[in-house]
């Protein structure tokens, strides 16, 4: 792994972290203030801004008030100049009373290197399992 892929790596896991314990400055300094994502548990449109996200963090939606670790299957970087795309599968783990609970999904994030270092600029996030190619017929 060269520097670079060092550096991003790192920077994702920043990022990442800054998600799941609540903390708001790392967020916004590692997000662009025109974030666009798509996150299929959450709705089937597009996103875009981070007020949403801010909402989420600040109540802990994540539910990582307890105990929690995640890990980044099958990761892979695509780097192209100062942009890169990295892409994994997501799997949180969160350990609680009931036992232990693990949420796993398919990820995509679009990194951009600015001047005041790398920003994510898009996320996908898709079931982490074979989806129906239509969605569900009306009862």
């Amino acid at each position: 792994m060269d520097k670079t892929e060092k550096e991003i790596w790192e920077f994702l896991h920043r990022h990442l972290r800054s998600i799941f314990t609540r903390d708001v400055t790392t967020y916004k300094a590692t997000t662009s203030h025109d974030l666009s994502l798509y996150e299929w548990f959450v709705t089937p449109h597009r996103q875009d801004g981070l007020d949403f996200h801010f909402f989420m963090i600040e109540h802990s939606w994540a539910g990582t008030e307890r105990d929690f670790r995640y890990d980044l299957l099958e990761p892979r970087l695509q780097l192209y100049g100062d942009t890169a795309i990295v892409s994994y599968t997501f799997m949180l783990t969160i350990a609680d009373k009931e036992g232990i609970k693990h949420r796993t999904h398919n990820e995509s994030r679009v990194l951009v290197k600015t001047a005041e270092g790398w920003k994510v600029v898009h996320v996908h996030k898709s079931p982490a399992w074979q989806a129906p190619a239509a969605p569900p017929k009306e009862l």
